[in-house]
């Protein structure tokens, strides 16, 4: 039976993430990984992605707004739109790439505690 994750989750119970030995702590509890889930937190919510968006938003807005009151051609409008929903689309983008690299690194990572795992197995044999 594989060894359980000795740390202690938000809501006050015992983590259930099994480890491999010699690991005491799974990736989201281990004392080495603190600056980069604190890293990783301080991003959330706050990157150039998440100002581009409600930047979008506050001009799509507008744009909206001034057809309705009449102040802006429909047919530039509508252009305008256009363009903003391109611009959503390559935000997009830039979401999943980014989400794909994080998961690659931690995939990476651990593919190499899965290598130091069994090297040290071997040696033990």
């Amino acid at each position: 039976m594989m060894p359980v994750c000795s740390g202690i989750k938000r809501d006050g119970t015992k983590c259930t993430a099994t480890v491999e030995p010699p690991q005491e702590y799974c990736w989201w509890h281990d004392p080495a990984n603190a600056d980069k889930r604190r890293r990783a937190a301080s991003r959330g919510g706050k990157g150039a992605g998440g100002r581009e968006i409600r930047d979008l938003k506050k001009r799509l807005s507008g744009v909206i707004d001034a057809v309705l009151e009449g102040s802006q051609d429909k047919g530039r409008a509508a252009v305008a739109i256009q363009g903003f929903n391109a611009l959503r689309g390559v935000l997009e983008l830039e979401r999943r790439i980014k989400e794909q690299e994080e998961i690659l690194e931690r995939i990476e990572s651990l593919e190499r505690s899965a290598e130091a795992a069994q090297r040290g197995r071997a040696w033990g044999a």
